[in-house]
């Protein structure tokens, strides 16, 4: 069984900075890569950042880039999401998943972690 858990968020003003942590844990996590999404309340989830587990390659979000930076342990099995000059639309729940070897996508989710701009 494979855990995911989010860590990072709170509440910040609209220029401010917040990085957020997700490690996955458990058997057999051969992870093909690991993304980044949230969901405003209300709103469709929206992709925000994923990271390919060998070579490293990232993706952003339209919304998000040239703002937020996605890194990743590979020892510790853990994805980094530092955003800076965020704004008061970047409120939501962002939640980390885990593509492993065998799956045609995301197959395990965390719970998320609340990140609240101030305007």
């Amino acid at each position: 069984q494979v855990h995911v858990v989010e860590s990072g968020g709170g509440t910040v003003q609209a220029g401010g900075s917040l990085r957020l942590s997700c490690v996955a844990s458990g058997r057999n996590l051969s992870p093909i890569a690991m993304g980044w999404f949230r969901q405003a309340p209300g709103q469709e989830r929206e992709f925000v950042s994923s990271i390919r587990w060998s070579g490293g390659t990232t993706t952003y979000g339209d919304s998000v880039k040239g703002r937020f930076s996605i890194s990743r342990d590979k020892i510790k099995t853990t994805i980094y999401l530092q955003m800076n000059d965020l704004k008061p639309e970047d409120t939501a729940i962002y939640r980390c998943a885990i593509q492993r070897v065998g799956s045609g996508s995301y197959d395990s989710w965390g719970p998320g972690t609340q990140v609240t701009v101030s305007s």
